[in-house]
């Protein structure tokens, strides 16, 4: 069983920068594909970034490209988003989610999901 904890959400005024990191419960973290989605109420959860066990390999959603930047660190067994150049579209909840897929930026193939952190950007 993997638990998922997310942290570092907030307000912040558009232009601004946040960290999100999520930190795992597991000892086998190294051999996981982490993930971050996004979500807005009423909306589908729509995928930001992952990065694969191997740490080098990562991808991530148009609208975040440039901006956003994900990493891991396994000795911590901990998550990382920094957030750049936030937007007022960038508001949401945030999860962190972990799986065996390679890359995926598909929500089904993610097992575990951590319970979101809020991110609020003000205009």
């Amino acid at each position: 069983q993997v638990q998922l904890v997310e942290s570092g959400g907030g307000l912040v005024q558009a232009g601004g920068s946040l960290k999100l990191s999520c930190a795992a419960s597991v000892r086998t973290f190294n051999s996981y594909t982490l993930a971050w989605f996004r979500q807005v109420p009423g909306k589908d959860r729509d995928f930001v970034s992952v990065i694969n066990w191997d740490g080098v390999t990562t991808y991530y959603a148009d609208s975040v490209k440039g901006r956003f930047a994900i990493s891991r660190d396994n000795t911590k067994a901990t998550l990382y988003l920094q957030m750049n150049n936030l937007k007022p579209e960038d508001t949401a909840q945030y999860y962190c989610a972990a799986g065996a897929g390679w890359g995926s930026p598909i929500r089904r193939d993610y097992e575990y999901w951590g319970q979101g952190t809020q991110v609020t950007v003000s205009s």
